[in-house]
């Protein structure tokens, strides 16, 4: 294995390794040559900063400790996967290796990127989880573990379905789990037409169904816009081939559309004294396609771009910058909307706003700070970028991840046959920002009912509330919320969920507590027949049940049979599941 010179801080091959190179540039460093610009780029202010403080001093590991390890984690993952080919052909390495470098590009830290060059080690090698700790360390064991798919020969069906609980508890400790597993997608996305035409569509819906949503929670819009893309080819080749086309005439006007827009802008920020960059910013096309489906003829520019601000200045001057953009444009009446007061669950902060343009097409303003930006198209990973590597505050504290809180809230009672149906129907539900009356954001899927946000704000205000105040008006349960409304809940100690709560309950955490709470309740009520039948049929016998169960003949029986406890064996009684017959007679001694 390669190994650090301490004397020199450089990486060494051993010698025989160095010999069949014939003393020439070393491959590993060299096949590891993008990857480490990348990274050096990404970190150059970190680096410099890392070599002011000095080796042991606040400011991250300096560059050298980095690319050793980077050069360590590459020699490991070479070697396991020697001999390995992908379905293109080419050697299984280069998998890992541009999946280190996508997240190089965004700026992941050091362990990241070394945890990715080694994420598929333990799956697919005989290299070991212990082996990979006492090589790596726990964070980076950590890291590739969550990302290890289960033994589908264990597994079984189960397999896909525990493997994707299994990713989210483990990003609920460490969010990268979740951005490695986005980028490994999106590198099998990429290189997808190597694998048979049925597989491509399958695995295409998969990662619209389940991994796109995930990287739009995270706000990693850089890797939603482009998972989306490569989905929609794979599951659509015709349809896409026909949005890029009428996307990329559309672009080829867009000078003249958006240049006499921009011609009046730059003098109205000028005015309201606004410095801005403004550029023209393309739809992806899948976006596109979700907009126009195939009504793609003589698409319009507006309709496949939108302008950007990039405001240099503080988040007063872009709604001064808003100002500029109406003086100069006519706004569209109704088409404001300010994410930067009510931001969205993953903190995407800008304001957007539709004006019409000189020669009368509407198009998209979007309006954001310097600052704004790389939380905007990075998401959670402007976070952990900034922080160093540390994800920061756990899911429970952070505000842009209340969504996986309540996944993890509700996926424990979700049986593996339905967690990917519920995994699914909670990822693509869409967004509603409603507000207590102590002004308390509530974000809820779209289509939300005032019991919906019931549930919201905890199980026992959802299992008590009889009625709801919307904007101050008194509404019933099944109300839809909308962005904006203010809701208060009206609760009743006495209230309980009812069977026709399942009519307009849109969430699944509120699905999921409400259809427990119900099965609770008929097992209770199961329990309580069969109880009345068997004290009745025992009466007749001169057995007395209360003092049997004061004896514990009545568990000992329930447990001979296979029950947890006597009420559940009342239950089976109550529903018929057990005779009746069969248990007197291990309550009737001869």
């Amino acid at each position: 294995m390669a190994t650090l010179n301490p004397a020199t801080g450089r990486f060494r091959l051993p010698a025989r390794r160095r010999a069949a190179a014939g003393g020439g540039p070393d491959p590993v460093r060299a096949a590891l040559a993008p990857l480490l610009a990348a990274h050096r780029t990404a970190h150059r202010t970190a680096h410099r900063a890392a070599h002011r403080a000095g080796p042991g001093r606040p400011g991250g590991l300096p560059a050298r400790s980095a690319e050793a390890e980077l050069l360590r984690g590459y020699a490991v993952a070479e070697r396991m996967h020697r001999g390995q080919l992908r379905k293109s052909g080419a050697p299984y390495i280069t998998h890992p290796l541009a999946v280190a470098l996508i997240l190089a590009g965004m700026g992941l830290d050091t362990t990241t990127l070394v945890a990715a060059l080694l994420h598929d080690t333990v799956e697919d090698t005989p290299y070991t989880l212990g082996e990979l700790r006492a090589d790596f360390g726990d964070e980076i064991a950590v890291l590739v573990d969550g990302v290890t798919k289960l033994d589908g020969s264990r597994w079984g069906d189960r397999a896909e379905a525990e493997t994707f609980r299994k990713i989210v508890l483990a990003a609920a400790a460490d969010l990268r789990v979740l951005v490695i597993k986005l980028a490994d997608r999106l590198h099998n996305l990429r290189t997808l037409r190597h694998q048979p035409e049925h597989k491509r569509a399958r695995y295409a819906q998969a990662s619209h169904e389940l991994l796109v949503p995930f990287a739009d929670r995270l706000g990693i819009h850089v890797l939603t816009r482009e998972m989306d893309d490569l989905a929609f080819a794979a599951r659509h080749p015709a349809e896409h081939e026909a949005t890029r086309l009428a996307v990329r005439a559309a672009l080829s006007r867009a000078g003249p559309t958006f240049g006499p827009a921009t011609a009046l802008l730059r003098p109205s920020l000028a005015e309201h004294g606004v410095k801005a960059r403004v550029g023209v910013r393309p739809s992806h096309l899948y976006a596109v396609h979700q907009a126009f489906g195939g009504g793609l003829a003589g698409l319009r520019p507006c309709e496949a771009a939108r302008l950007l601000l990039l405001v240099d200045g503080s988040t007063a001057d872009c709604y001064i910058a808003l100002g500029a953009v109406h003086a100069a444009l006519h706004p569209v009446a109704g088409q404001v909307r300010d994410f930067i007061a009510t931001p969205k669950d993953n903190l995407y902060r800008s304001l957007h706003t539709r004006v019409i343009s000189p020669d009368g097409d509407p198009f998209e303003v979007i309006i954001r700070t310097e600052a704004m930006h790389p939380v905007a198209e990075y998401g959670i990973v402007a976070h952990i970028r900034d922080a160093g590597g540390d994800t920061g505050p756990t899911v429970a504290e952070r505000r842009d991840l209340v969504w996986l809180s309540r996944l993890l809230a509700w996926q424990s009672g979700a049986p593996s046959a339905e967690f990917l149906d519920r995994l699914r129907a909670d990822l693509a539900a869409g967004h509603v920002a409603a507000f207590t009356t102590r002004g308390d954001i509530v974000p809820l899927p779209a289509g939300a009912t005032a019991l919906d946000f019931a549930y919201a704000l905890g199980p026992g205000t959802g299992d008590r509330c009889i009625g709801a105040l919307v904007n101050g008006r008194l509404a019933p349960m099944s109300v839809q919320i909308r962005s904006g409304n203010v809701v208060q809940i009206l609760t009743d100690p006495a209230g309980a969920p009812s069977e026709d709560w399942l009519g307009f309950a849109v969430s699944v955490p509120a699905r999921l507590h409400i259809q427990r709470r119900l099965a609770l309740r008929r097992a209770e009520q199961d329990a309580e027949a069969g109880r009345r039948r068997l004290v009745r049929a025992l009466a007749g016998r001169d057995v007395d049940l209360l003092a049997a169960e004061a004896r514990g003949d009545s568990l000992a029986v329930a447990r001979d049979l296979g029950y947890s406890d006597a009420d559940a064996m009342y239950a089976a009684l109550g529903t018929g599941a057990l005779g009746l017959d069969d248990l007197l007679a291990r309550f009737v001694r001869p």
